[in-house]
């Protein structure tokens, strides 16, 4: 094998023409773009957000998904293939090819701690498909969500190397987060600020941007370099919450629910079976002890519960219709037949973060505020609209996860971490329709990729050895339902939830209820681990762990064994917590003081002065011309958080306690003309977390009005919501204005003093 090749970029080529004094007598040779090896294959990744295995009627899902169920006609169902059961790790696993806490992605970005498998800081050792493809001559591209990039870094001065862009994107369009609001969500283009093209009035909705803007970036690459390969990854927000959709797609599944959650899972396996999405044998996992049965809920409930899952169903069926679009343009290209497409129809199981009953703010719940039926009740027919962050409750995950145990972030069971793949490539896969049962993981999607194109794996990148991948590809599956699996041992992990697979059993460890979010004990000793034969038990129904002890002290042993190599201790349970890790990187520790000037937007909250439970003020010097002025000093969050603004020439400052409580201060006299010094002043005086103090309003130093704050947000307001200065952009946190509400005066600075 060609050394050049292990070591990328590959050097320049040797100069093949001939010099002389006098270009008559010379002979150019210019050096010619590196080229991938003949027919590599153009390369489709589609990563859909939290949903489970049952989710999409490709594997036996109710709510119907033609356009996704296309890929599995003409290619292939893979029924064993599984993810890391979180978001960033998942990700990270999937580009990489390699474990995930090897990436130190062990957790959510947000959720970083000091340690290597958990800081969130992707070292240049572990490269990633794009930038391997496009050192061999691929074009590359990343459409929608990333979320793997340091909380710390994600602000728009960078630094950028853990973008998508430093990880060997050409060109990304999406958001940098764990979630957005769908229709007014916070986008970059490349690592610049962009706001979306039309507004929610005018129908704007992320999914079909995203699927707009892939195409089109197919439609120019394909007119200006239609021989060179692409690697395109499209990765939209759906369906994690929130659960963004028209009210014209949710109409059509009005009653489609009222039979619960225990009688939807129970079709849904009947469904399964029918298709062979689940074996005959497979037996149906019963409801957790610590979920209600759909029977003990009172009528208002139930009523909300249908309501949530309604809006679930529409959501799924909007991003199929534009996944059915996107396939369309990449079927239109003169090179379908040779285009490897790797649908992974879920980053992890369906999602319990919403609660036992749903919520109306998502980043409610993982602050650990728990919303309550009463409350939600009155905006029952607003659900699914951009003002709410809303999320289903816990039990609709659970049916979708069918017929496996638990949901997202169990990593100890197959509710959390199996999801259902579908692979096409029309010149490779002749076997359309086929299932295929080989046990496979995240992590080999990489090397197949490679294999494909005929790419080797390198040994350095920018000079930087790599590591190993800890993939193995499945390519010789495509031709052979009865193929080996290569892959023989997988461990996995998530907040304590842990497992272990090797040559066809798990060992498993639950840990904890994966919707209680705050205060987890931390005690993993009394974990109980469970032991699956899973040649004989698909669903991990019957536990063996008293009857084959011996079995279980081999995996347990086999389990130490990778978590040690793969960077999995310490374990950590918590998750609000984690919002604030004090000896994290910080662009923002140890200052006490902060200056912004106008114009400046879109400063990330983890780059964003804390001002969360702590005393602070915000003092802005303005002009305020002939006829007053109107329009946001600062703002921060959205859904959540805070905002200093001027309405109808009245000062005002709004504290938003995630929609459920909203304290409004009001100067109650006019602004005067001319220069003016206005500030807010907030002492913190609750200990209860959560807790609030008080703040108040002053107007060229003199006190204008004071007000008690009951609740502060006290971890986080948002996942991509922004501190914008003179507007407040993205999803308005007052519902005084609608964004962006620009300040129409003259802005000179505004000053952040915290305590």
């Amino acid at each position: 094998m060609n050394d050049d090749v292990q070591n990328l970029p590959l050097p320049p080529p040797a100069f093949g023409g001939r010099i002389s004094e006098n270009y008559k007598q010379a002979t150019a040779d210019f050096p010619q773009p590196v080229s991938p090896p003949s027919g590599a294959p153009d390369v489709l990744v589609i990563l859909i957000d939290d949903l489970g295995y049952g989710g999409t009627s490709m594997f036996g899902g109710l709510i119907p998904t033609p356009n996704i169920d296309t890929l599995a006609k003409t290619g292939l169902r893979y029924s064993h293939f599984h993810n890391c059961a979180l978001c960033s790790p998942t990700r990270a696993a999937l580009l990489s090819g390699r474990n995930h806490h090897r990436t130190g992605n062990g957790s959510i970005t947000e959720g970083s701690t000091g340690f290597p498998g958990y800081n969130s800081m992707w070292s240049d050792d572990n490269a990633a498909i794009p930038q391997v493809l496009a050192y061999n001559g691929y074009t590359t591209a990343a459409f929608g969500k990333w979320h793997n990039t340091p909380d710390w870094e994600t602000s728009p001065v960078g630094p950028f190397d853990r973008w998508p862009t430093g990880k060997g994107f050409q060109t990304f369009y999406g958001f940098m987060g764990g979630e957005t609001n769908q229709f007014t969500p916070q986008l970059f283009r490349n690592t610049t600020p962009v706001e979306p093209d039309t507004t929610p009035e005018q129908g704007y909705h992320l999914t079909d941007d995203l699927a707009t803007k892939a195409i089109e970036w197919l439609h120019t690459r394909q007119s200006i370099t239609p021989d060179r390969p692409w690697f395109l990854y499209w990765a939209p927000g759906a369906m994690h919450a929130p659960h963004h959709v028209p009210e014209r797609y949710i109409t059509p599944f009005k009653g489609r629910f009222d039979m619960g959650w225990d009688a939807y899972r129970a079709d849904l396996f009947e469904s399964q079976k029918k298709i062979g999405a689940v074996p005959p044998d497979a037996q149906l996992t019963p409801r957790p002890a610590e979920l209600p049965a759909w029977d003990t809920h009172s009528a208002d409930e139930k009523r909300l519960f249908a309501r949530q899952m309604e809006c679930f169903a529409g959501f799924l069926t909007h991003l199929d219709e534009h996944v059915g679009r996107l396939l369309d343009a990449v079927n239109a290209l003169p090179n379908a037949d040779n285009t490897l497409i790797i649908a992974v129809l879920g980053d992890n199981g369906c999602s319990p973060e919403g609660g036992l009953f749903g919520t109306l703010n998502n980043m409610a719940t993982q602050n650990g505020f728990p919303d309550d039926v009463a409350s939600m009740l009155p905006a029952i027919d607003e659900i699914g609209q951009g003002h709410h962050e809303n999320h289903f409750a816990v039990g609709w995950a659970w049916a979708i996860d069918c017929p496996f145990q638990w949901t997202k972030q169990v990593a100890s069971h197959f509710g959390g971490n199996r999801t259902g793949v579908s692979v096409t490539w029309p010149a490779k896969i002749k076997a359309g329709g086929e299932l295929r049962a080989q046990f496979q993981h995240v992590v080999d999607i990489a090397p197949t990729i490679y294999e494909a194109a005929g790419i080797p794996f390198p040994e350095a990148v920018n000079g930087i050895r790599q590591q190993a991948l800890d993939g193995r590809s499945f390519i010789h599956t495509f031709a052979d339902a009865s193929a080996p699996s290569t892959h023989l041992t997988q461990y996995f992990e998530n907040a304590g939830n842990r497992a272990i697979y090797h040559e066809g059993w798990i060992a498993s460890a639950h840990h904890g209820v994966p919707w209680v979010l705050l205060g987890r004990d931390g005690n993993f000793e009394n974990d109980h681990w469970e032991l699956y034969d899973l040649s004989k038990d698909f669903s991990q129904a019957n536990d063996l762990s008293a009857e084959h002890p011996e079995k279980l002290a081999e995996l347990l042993a086999i389990f130490k064994q990778e978590a040690e190599a793969n960077f999995v201790f310490p374990l950590d349970d918590r998750f609000s917590e984690r919002a604030h890790i004090p000896d994290r990187p910080s662009v923002t520790r140890g200052r006490t003081r902060f200056k912004y000037y106008a114009g400046t937007t879109r400063i990330s909250e983890g780059t964003a002065p804390d001002v969360k439970a702590r005393s602070h003020s915000i003092t802005a010097r303005l002009v305020i011309p002939a006829g007053g002025a109107e329009g946001v000093i600062v703002a921060a969050g959205g859904g959540a958080g805070y905002t200093f603004f001027i309405k109808a020439g009245e000062l005002m400052y709004e504290n938003n306690f995630f929609g459920r409580e909203r304290d409004l201060l009001r100067a109650g006299s006019t602004l005067p003309e001319g220069e003016v010094t206005v500030a807010f002043h907030y002492t913190h005086e609750s200990t209860q977390y959560g807790g609030g103090g008080t703040g108040w309003l002053e107007i060229d130093g003199k006190e204008v009005a004071r007000q008690a704050f009951a609740h502060v947000p006290p971890a986080r307001y948002s996942a991509t919501e922004t501190l914008d200065i003179g507007r407040d952009l993205g999803e308005a946190v007052s519902r005084q204005y609608h964004s962006p509400f620009a300040f129409t005066g003259t802005l000179k600075d505004v000053v952040f003093e915290v305590g």
